[in-house]
């Protein structure tokens, strides 16, 4: 098949788990880093598949990269190649739909629930299970877009997955999320983080408990990633 594209945002905020899954299966992509001023392709000739990673950047902020991404995301959806966005990707796949993207009712740091919406097309990304254990870094989150089907949603932030079309899919969660990446993100002492800790301890974990939970959460978590992997590529040309 033809590669799949993977548009980084952030050095440090690499595809982890995704690239894992993509090497096991064989299949081959490119990483574009645009913090390492690597120029995001022109057009989505030549890919078979579109993966949007997430960023501490806001959706909203003016930088040439993120509209790049939109276009890319936009060309995606009109070729019908397959688009899988995980949380500022996900925001960045909402905008380009014409969704708003804006400050959440709180911020969602670290593992929650998600609860999985009833309906057909929940089950197939996310299968049986009523509600899944999720890691989060959002402070922000996207309104549901015109003809977008809601998949999942949490106390915090309602709109927590939409699917668009048969064969794309917008996450509000870092599915991608690896061991390396948790243990770098855990160690965090940036003072807006340590200060949402203490304002909104329902919904933002420290770092302590981000690795405690880890030990249960993350095998989950990539089990879960297994099949919305599988699920996105499955009509990859």
């Amino acid at each position: 098949m033809k590669p799949v594209l993977i548009l980084q945002h952030l050095s440090a905020d690499g595809p982890a788990y995704l690239r894992t899954w993509l090497d096991r299966e064989g299949r081959a992509y490119d990483v574009f880093d645009s913090e390492r001023a690597q120029a995001y392709p022109e057009r989505i000739a030549g890919y078979g598949a579109l993966a949007v990673l997430g960023g501490e950047m806001s959706a909203n902020d003016a930088l040439p990269a993120l509209r790049q991404a939109e276009r890319l995301i936009l060309q995606a959806l009109d070729a019908d190649v397959p688009v899988i966005g995980h949380c500022l990707g996900g925001q960045l796949m909402a905008r380009a739909l014409g969704a708003r993207v804006h400050a959440s009712a709180a911020p969602e740091i670290g593992w929650q629930s998600m609860h999985v919406a009833r309906n057909a097309t929940a089950r197939d990304w996310f299968g049986d299970a009523a509600q899944h254990v999720v890691y989060h870094w959002h402070h922000e989150a996207f309104e549901l877009p015109a003809n977008a089907e809601l998949l999942a949603s949490s106390s915090a932030c309602p709109h927590q997955a939409f699917a668009f079309g048969a064969r794309h899919l917008a996450m509000q969660f870092h599915v991608e999320l690896d061991a390396a990446k948790l243990a770098v993100w855990a160690r965090s002492r940036d003072p807006a983080f340590l200060c949402q800790q203490r304002e909104h301890p329902a919904t933002v974990q420290g770092g302590a408990a981000m690795l405690e939970h880890g030990r249960h959460a993350l095998p989950a978590q990539q089990r879960l990633a297994d099949r919305i992997y599988r699920r996105w590529l499955a009509g990859a040309a």
